[in-house]
This record gives structure tokens, C-alpha cells and sequence, in this order.
């Protein structure tokens, strides 16, 4: 079970990642003969916190090989993935499918972003003084 959470988030990390590229591409060589500029800003916003996420989530598929820090890691990592098709995927919709009303919704993705992050804060408080860096899943008790 231990390997779980590190492979799953080193695939959606993968995936997340070279979406993010794609959907970057898009906006700064395609989007602008489709949408209007300052909707050109709002999808590349979306693709840029996608990509932030994804490196992020690359680093929680290592951190969750250490014991003391699993717990708080996954749950950080299910945040990023809340907040990424949340947040990026309701300014995608709002964009390509001139959906104004997704807008409202974005919110709930960028909240999942903070609860991501203080989740990693409080990941590293707790393990303080009990891990090993040289054995991940061997850290002292």
C-alpha cells in the first residue's frame, strides 16, 4: 500500500503536467483567433496553476514513501488534484465553452489549493524529529 499514493501521484502528475503544457501552447498560439483577449488571460491563469500543481504533486508521489509523512501528504495530493480540476477545469469550461456562470465554482478549486498546502504545513509539523532521510520507509519510531 505504501507505493500506492507515490504512483498514483507520479501518473496524475505526469498527466496533469503535459495537460498543462498543452492547454499553455494553446493559450499563447491558438486561443486569441477564438476568444476574446482578456479570455486568453484567464485560461492561461487556469493552465499556470495547473502546471504549479503538478510539479507539486510530483513532489508528494516522493514524499508519501516516508512513513510520518503519508497521511498529511496524500491529503495534500487530493487537494492539488481537487483544486487542479476544479479551479483549472471550471476557467477551461468557462473559456472554450463561454460559460460565464462556471466561474462560480472556481472558488471551491482554489480553496482545495489553500487546503493542499496547509495540509503539507501541517505533514511537516508532524513528523518534526522522527524522520530518517536516508531510510523512507524505515524512519524512526
Amino acid at each position: 500500500m505504501s507505493l500506492f499514493w507515490s504512483r498514483s501521484f507520479l501518473i496524475l502528475a505526469g498527466f496533469f503536467g503535459a495537460t498543462g503544457v498543452a492547454a499553455s501552447a494553446f493559450a499563447a498560439h491558438g486561443l486569441s483567433t477564438l476568444v476574446e483577449p482578456r479570455l486568453v488571460g484567464i485560461f492561461a491563469t487556469a493552465a499556470q496553476l495547473q502546471m504549479i500543481h503538478a510539479v507539486a504533486l510530483l513532489g508528494l508521489s516522493m514524499l508519501t514513501t516516508f512513513k510520518f509523512f503519508r497521511t498529511w501528504s496524500v491529503v495534500a495530493g487530493l487537494c492539488f488534484i481537487a483544486g487542479m480540476l476544479v479551479f483549472s477545469g471550471s476557467l477551461y469550461l468557462r473559456v472554450l465553452n463561454d460559460m460565464p456562470s462556471m466561474g462560480a465554482i472556481t472558488p471551491i478549486g482554489g480553496l482545495a489549493f489553500i487546503l493542499g498546502w496547509s495540509a503539507l504545513v501541517i505533514s511537516g509539523w508532524r513528523a518534526r524529529g522522527r524522520v530518517d532521510p536516508l531510510r523512507p520507509d524505515r524512519s524512526k519510531p
